[in-house]
């Protein structure tokens, strides 16, 4: 069945019609989020946490639905890198995601589900909407905002649309726009969920949900996430056991390679979790991403107004998907301009997904950025 949307998460309604980027505005939004760690009387100790495409408000507590531990539980709590004991943890659910912020799957006016009527939607709209969280929780200024891939994407755009939210910003291994290449895979994955006969045009709620189009949206995702190096290390060309015997080939389409199986299972566990249509929505945000075009064309104008905000950009040297050269992009864009940024390439096998990882260098880097 389709996965409904779960009533009990902790959000908030924002008071009033949320402008999009589409010319659109968006009624009775609701934005669902967690937070960590005390805001002091000062309210000037919040740090906000941009989740990736496929994260979501549960950055350092058990997920409701998985049982699994927080996505950045390593980095984020009492006496880690992001201090719950000195800092106030926001993150929030991405507008348009499907853990209970508004997104396709929510009642519209009618009652019904938007479905493929939902708007389109921007990363500054998704940024939008977290500000207006802010002002809802009463939280002016950020002392840092944070976030790695999409929530990259998201730190970098709320400098550049809200620079006077914010005194830090940190982005890891992200970019300033998407390529062909990135476009091209989110189209296979968006493709392959539209080709599912149980999409239905997107009115798959309260039916069967299009599960075979999502895995196979999340397995190319997922490739692309990790490293040549990083796959063959862990897997090679390795067999499964089959029968009680080890390398045995089956000469069929079963899961005959290890890696084969990995994926499999990445796209099934996926679709317990996550609403085909907020991937649609999601992936299509993150190819409209694109900082200069926002600003006129030159991405240093993006960043005019940011010249008093600090960052910290960080790329991995195994990420193929936003590369050290992405990166780098940024950090001329910021030099233009004589914002102060400090910019690290660090060593990992792990390709993307680095950043999820458990990579010792960037645990000193957002210490020491933070604190």
């Amino acid at each position: 069945m389709a996965r409904a949307q779960t009533a009990d998460f902790r959000s908030i309604a924002l008071p009033d019609p949320l402008p999009l980027d589409s010319g659109r505005e968006l009624a009775d939004v609701q934005i669902a989020y967690e937070t960590y760690g005390e805001l002091n009387e000062r309210r000037d100790n919040a740090i906000m946490v941009f989740h990736a495409l496929t994260g979501d408000q549960f950055v350092a507590s058990t997920h409701p639905m998985t049982g699994k531990p927080g996505w950045w539980e390593r980095m984020v709590g009492p006496g880690k890198p992001v201090d719950t004991d000195r800092f106030h943890v926001i993150c929030a659910n991405v507008l348009g995601s499907c853990m209970g912020s508004t997104g396709p799957g929510s009642a519209n006016a009618g009652g019904d589900r938007y479905a493929m009527n939902f708007p389109v939607i921007t990363i500054r709209d998704m940024v939008r909407a977290q500000m207006r969280l802010l002002d809802a929780l009463g939280i002016e200024t950020l002392h840092a905002v944070v976030g790695g891939s999409m929530g990259g994407m998201q730190a970098l755009s709320c400098a550049a649309n809200f620079p006077e939210r914010t005194q830090r910003v940190l982005a890891i291994a992200t970019t300033a726009r998407h390529s062909a290449q990135n476009i091209a895979f989110h189209e296979v994955g968006r493709q392959a969920i539209m080709a599912d006969p149980d999409w239905r045009g997107g009115d798959y709620y309260g039916g069967e949900a299009p599960t075979k189009g999502l895995s196979v949206a999340r397995m190319a995702a997922h490739i692309t996430y990790l490293s040549e190096a990083g796959l063959t290390e862990k897997f090679g060309r390795r067999l499964q056991a089959k029968d009680g015997k080890p390398g045995a080939k089956s000469f069929g389409f079963d899961a005959d390679f290890q890696v084969e199986s990995y994926l499999r299972h990445q796209g099934i566990a996926f679709t317990d979790r996550f609403d085909a249509n907020s991937y649609l929505y999601i992936t299509r945000a993150m190819d409209y991403f694109d900082l200069a075009e926002e600003h006129g064309g030159r991405l240093a104008d993006a960043f005019a107004d940011a010249s008093d905000t600090r960052f910290c950009l960080v790329s991995f040297d195994t990420d193929w998907l936003y590369t050290t050269a992405d990166m780098r992009e940024v950090v001329h864009a910021l030099n233009a301009v004589a914002a102060p940024v400090s910019f690290v390439e660090l060593s990992a096998p792990y390709g993307h997904d680095s950043f999820l990882l458990d990579v010792p260098a960037l645990d000193r880097v957002v210490r020491g950025f933070i604190q």
